[in-house]
This record gives C-alpha cells, structure tokens and sequence, in this order.
C-alpha cells in the first residue's frame, strides 16, 4: 500500500515488531504525509492560507499608502515612523505569502518531513525588518528632537491614520483568527504585528492632538523615538515565536495531556506506551512513541491497535504525523503512558 492510499486511510507511519518473533526486523507501513503536489494543493485549508496572505498584501499597501499621505500632508515626524512601519507590514506580508507556498509544499527526497518550518524563517524575517525600520524611525526622532518641525494640515493627516488603523485592526484580528486555526506561524506573527501598528498609531494620534493643544512641537519627535521603543519590543516577540518552531518545541502541555489520554483509551490490547515525544513544523504535529504489546500478539494485530490509536489521535489533533514502534513485552519500562 502506498503512502498516498494510507493517508487517505487516515493511517499513520506504524513501524511493527513481530510480537511472536521479537528478534525480527520491523515492518514499516509507510508516511503520513501527501507525497504528490495534486494532493497539496487539493487541500483547501492551504489554498485558503495562501489567499490569506495574498490579501494581507494589498491591505497592507493600501494602509501604507495612506499612512504616507497622512505624513505628506503633515510633515510629522510621528506619523512618518508610523508610515515606516507599514512598510515593515507590506514587505513581511510578501514574504509571509513565499513561506506559506513553500511551506505547503509536499515532503520529497531531501525534505521527507516536508518544509513545513519554512513559515518560521519569514516570521524571523520580519524580526529583522522590525528592527531596521526602528533604527531609521530613531535617526528621524533624533533629528526632529534637535530642530521640531510644524505640523501642516493636522486635521486631514490624523483622520487619514484613523482610517488606517481601523483597517489595520480589522484585518489583524482576521489573520490571527484563521492564522491560530490553521496554525500558521506566519498568519498569527502577521496578525500581531498588525495589532501591534494599531496600537502605535493609537498612541501617535493621542500624542499629536496634545502637542497640538499645548503647542510643545517637540513632542512630535519624542513620540517617534517611543514608536521606535514599541516596534523593537514587537519585532523581539516575533523571533522569539519563531525559535520554538524551529527548535522542535513540544506540544502545550495541555495538548500533550490530552494526546496521553487517547492514546490510553485507545490502546486496549497493548501493556503500556512509552517514550512518547511531540514536536511543531509549522501547521504539523509529529507524534511519536513505543507501543509494548504481549510477546505472542501477531503482527496483525498488533497494527489494528496502531490503527485505532492514530484514528483518535488525528481526530483531535490536526494535521497529525504519527510514528508508532511496537515492542514485545520484555521491553516494558513501566513509565510514561501504561495502557490498562
């Protein structure tokens, strides 16, 4: 049977260890994994991720464009590192839509786990872009703090960065929803970098309208320099999202709880399960652990447990990868997760 005709069985990778011969070589019941690019590309929780990031690229160029307008008719030095920051948004999201149609692509011979954590390279991109374009807002701030400019036409520049925002805000809270229901680094690390550009403008708004009241110009420029702060502090939480999933980070621990669970309730026939590990590739979930049944179980057998328990798994779990090692009982160890 092929890898393809298991996946579509709902079956996962179950290496077994004849009970009744246990010094005999493991047979392999191969991938979990779609190994074509028809599969992929059939699958519509990718297309959808794909038009996701599409669309965050125009939203992004539209909100830059009129960030620019608003710093064009103003002069701010704010509102400028405002604009500097969409500008982050619109190249990361270009970025963000190479990742996830990378990322969708199917395992192949060099890559037989898929390329899944190609997301997180993005996300560790758009670190790096934060923090570029915080340098150049905190050489404008120390410029507009030696010689404060006035502020043109401030009426029409901070009701075009209201608009803005509202868009920004909107379309954050959709990526980080469907971005967390898919779960795709990249969509959610967009999703709160858009919250994170809401929150600045909210604070460059509030901060314009007081220098306007009081008159203190300077102001402007001390406003840009926290703009700058704030992205840094954004820009940092970004990569460190993106280091879990590259470094394998295990489940939640309520996930794994949950994963123990079902694996106890639906391994009737075995003796125990352990060794069981989990780690994160982007939308993935690797799960693996040993299985120890009774020496005289056939092979057969043994596979109708492996079966049972990777139906349980993947119905709860998405996008599941499961490998299952199935040991005679002499390989007991009477820890991690004993089967009753």
């Amino acid at each position: 049977m092929s890898a393809s005709e298991l996946e579509a069985k709902g079956e996962g990778l179950c290496s077994l260890a004849n009970a009744s011969q246990s010094k005999s070589s493991p047979l392999i019941a191969s991938s979990a994994a779609p190994t074509t690019r028809a599969e992929m590309r059939d699958q519509p929780a990718h297309a959808s991720t794909n038009t996701l990031a599409a669309i965050s690229v125009g939203v992004g160029a539209l909100v830059l464009a009129l960030k620019f307008a608003a710093w064009y008719l103003t002069g701010s030095v704010a509102l400028w590192s405002d604009a500097l920051e969409s500008l982050v948004n619109v190249a990361t999201a270009i970025a963000t839509v190479a990742a996830i149609r990378y990322g969708a692509l199917p395992a192949d011979a060099n890559h037989p786990y898929g390329h899944g954590k190609a997301e997180y390279f993005s996300v560790v991109l758009e670190g790096v872009f934060i923090i570029i374009a915080a340098v150049s807002i905190f050489n404008a701030a120390y410029t507009g703090l030696r010689a404060p400019q006035p502020i043109g036409q401030p009426v029409e520049g901070l009701a075009i960065t209201v608009v803005a925002s509202a868009i920004n805000g909107a379309w954050g809270w959709v990526l980080v929803r469907e971005g967390r229901k898919r779960r795709s680094p990249a969509l959610v690390a967009d999703g709160v970098h858009l919250f994170t550009d809401v929150a600045t403008s909210a604070g460059v708004v509030i901060g314009l309208v007081l220098a306007l009241v009081t008159g203190y110009l300077i102001l402007d420029a001390i406003l840009a320099a926290l703009v700058a702060l704030n992205i840094l502090w954004a820009g940092w939480r970004v990569i460190r999202m993106s280091i879990g999933g590259l470094m394998d980070e295990a489940v939640a621990p309520d996930t794994l709880d949950r994963i123990r669970a079902l694996i106890s309730q639906n391994a009737s026939g075995a003796i125990e399960a352990h060794d069981l590990r989990t780690r994160h590739a982007g939308r993935l979930t690797f799960i693996e652990f040993h299985l120890v049944v009774p020496g005289a179980m056939p092979v057969s057998e043994s596979h109708d447990i492996c079966d049972q328990i990777e139906r349980a798994l993947k119905a709860e779990v998405e996008d599941a990868i499961i490998t299952i090692h199935v040991e005679p009982e002499e390989k007991a160890k009477h820890t991690g997760v004993v089967v009753v």
